[in-house]
Formats: C-alpha cells, structure tokens, sequence
C-alpha cells in the first residue's frame, strides 16, 4: 500500500482538468505535465488564448485558494500572448477520509470547482 507520489497527484489533477475543458469545449494546443513548469494547458476557445494552471492540492490546503503573487508571472505571460490566465486547484484525498493522502489503486476524493480567472 503506498500514497501517490506528488508527480502522480500532479497528473491525476491534470486528467481531472484536462477532462472538464474538453467538456468544455476548450482545444489544446499544448499540454505540460511536468511539475512546477507553468502553465499546464494552452488551449483555445472562442478564438481566445487560454493558460491554465493546475495544482493538487492535500488537506489541510484550500483547492480553491491560488498565491496571488505566485500566479503574477502567469498573468504577465498571458497578457503578452493577449491570452486569460486561469488556475485551477484540484483537492485530493483518501476515498474513505479526505484527511488522508491518496493510496495507489484505492478511491479518492475530489474536490474541484472548475477553473478559475487569475486577476
């Protein structure tokens, strides 16, 4: 029985999001999984450049609560591209106890309330 590595949280948020923005109707045009390389997805939708960055987040953190200051550099990048910048925090847990880190082929919980406008 072991807990997720953070990579495997990461990719995990990253299926979640990626999931919700082709619901969407967002297209990729480039999808980056790597940890702390930023931003996740660039897709288009409406004819307008989107980055979208994504965390998995573990209790006691807030999923929906993003550093503004952390996120500033994104929102310059996006304003030089004439693009929005939107983060979107994924909260992991165990299946049985939120509280608890997620464990290798058993459920978990998600908390995910879409993506939201870095400002």
């Amino acid at each position: 029985m072991s807990t997720l590595t953070e990579q495997e949280l990461h990719n995990l948020a990253m299926n979640i999001v990626g999931k919700d923005l082709e619901e969407q109707g967002y297209e990729f045009l480039g999808v980056n999984s790597k940890l702390k390389k930023d931003p996740q997805f660039v897709a288009l939708k409406d004819k307008t450049l989107n980055f979208v960055v994504v965390r998995a987040i573990q209790y006691p953190d807030d999923a929906n609560t993003y550093d503004p200051l952390g996120m500033q550099k994104i929102k310059e990048h996006a304003i030089k591209f004439n693009a929005k910048a939107y983060y979107a925090g994924v909260g992991l847990g165990h299946g049985d106890d939120y509280g608890k880190a997620v464990i290798k082929d058993q459920d978990y919980t998600v908390l995910y309330n879409g993506i939201q406008e870095i400002v």
